[in-house]
């Protein structure tokens, strides 16, 4: 009976943790030297890929996450590391739109219209990061989000054929901070079922060049 408890221990328990662990520790070592927070440290690229997410939380505060990408955007176009901004968001319905809330506020620091390009069907990372190189033409970026979500970024880009580099937005504390770290576990995971089973974007269409 306790050999019995002990296997279903392991087999609930001790093995997909350990599973959990792994996929974190090869998409970090992945990313490991191709992520920065010093505008100094990282080259120059045509294209910065701003990852979208929601301006307000769901008790209409601002959204911290969405707010230091903002920032970390114009940093790097004001030091001229991008000379053009693609925003990959979720264009769901007609009440949400992270794309062009981006853009209005990336314009409204400075950055040219003509400058940001939109990418309304980035519904997940997956899809902004194939949707860049196949329907942006990409073959290199600057992905700008968060470290954890940039390891992330540059592994699936790295799957599918796109060189990436992230510049890190400042992180959350605390403990809305924790929470996003403990999702970004299973989503890592994710990551390595998708490539298993060649999940696609769910929209490609027309080619858009960036010049």
């Amino acid at each position: 009976m306790k050999r019995k408890y002990l296997y279903l221990l392991i087999g609930s328990i001790i093995l997909p943790t350990l599973l959990i662990l792994l996929c974190n520790l090869v998409i970090e070592i992945a990313a490991r030297g191709r992520t920065y927070s010093e505008i100094s440290e990282i080259k120059k690229n045509k294209v910065g890929l701003v990852l979208g997410t929601s301006k307000k939380l769901t008790d209409g505060s601002p959204n911290p996450y969405y707010t230091f990408r903002i920032h970390a955007t114009v940093q790097l176009y004001e030091a001229g590391k991008i000379k053009f901004v693609l925003v990959s968001g979720d264009n769901g319905s007609i009440y949400y739109n992270e794309p062009t809330a981006f853009k209005n506020d990336l314009v409204a620091l400075g950055i040219p219209e003509e400058s940001i390009f939109l990418d309304y069907a980035g519904f997940r990372t997956l899809d902004s990061m194939v949707r860049a190189k196949e329907v942006f033409g990409l073959s290199e970026v600057t992905v700008i989000s968060q470290e954890f979500h940039n390891e992330r970024a540059i592994y699936i880009a790295q799957k599918k054929g796109l060189y990436a580099v992230g510049f890190n937005a400042r992180d959350i504390k605390g403990s809305q901070g924790f929470k996003v770290q403990f999702r970004e576990y299973f989503a890592r995971v994710k990551v390595f079922l998708d490539l298993l089973l060649n999940t696609q974007p769910k929209f490609y269409g027309e080619k858009i060049e960036i010049k």
